[in-house]
Formats: structure tokens, sequence, C-alpha cells
């Protein structure tokens, strides 16, 4: 069974800095396409930032030059350095691991990011 897991998640400071990690296990890493998305109380799931299996990078617009997003396939792990942040950078935090072709659109459990002073 596919399984992604997620970590890095916590509490920090307006202006702090955290870095999310995500293994998955049981796919070919490398062939997928990797998002980070993030659901707020009361407001729908958004795209924080994605790379494709050629390492290109797309970002929301209210993140860029704050957070990247990396990948290290030796070690079927997607990252998000999250820089500067911001209260309103509080919200769960998913990985997302997809193959069009396939069909295949797998998500981890969530980890919980709160900004806060």
């Amino acid at each position: 069974q596919v399984q992604l897991v997620e970590s890095g998640g916590g509490l920090v400071q307006p202006g702090g800095s955290l870095r999310l990690s995500c293994t998955a296990s049981r796919i070919i890493f490398r062939l997928y396409a990797l998002g980070w998305y993030r659901q707020a109380p009361g407001k729908q799931r958004e795209l924080v930032a994605s790379i494709n299996s050629g390492g290109s990078t797309n970002y929301a617009e209210s993140v860029k030059g704050r957070f990247t997003i990396s990948r290290d396939n030796a070690k079927n792990t997607v990252y998000l350095q999250m820089n500067s942040l911001k209260p309103e950078d509080t919200a769960v935090y998913y990985c997302n691991a997809k193959r069009s072709v396939l069909r295949h659109d797998y998500w981890g459990q969530g980890t919980q990011v709160t900004v806060s002073s």
C-alpha cells in the first residue's frame, strides 16, 4: 500500500522557519509529480507548491520568495522549506504524489503548521 508520511510541522513565531518533509513508499518516486497543499480552518485546500518529475517548480503567489520545494529521489522524499512565516500560513499541510498517466493521486495524512506569537 502506498504511503506518504509528512513530518516537520509545529508551532513557530511569525518570521520563523520550518522545513516539512514527506517520504513516500511503494511508488516509483522519481516518476511522480509532487505537491504541497494546505487547508486552513473554514477554507478550501489550496496548492502551495509543486515540483514535477523533471524538477520544474511552481508556487502560489502568496508564498513566492518565501517557500522552496525540493525533492530527493534517492530518499523518496519531498521537502518544503518555509521561511518568513506569517500567521496566515497557519494550516494543515498535505503532501501529494500524482502520476496522471496512471490516474494515481496519493495524499499524506497532513501535518499542522501554526504561526503565532
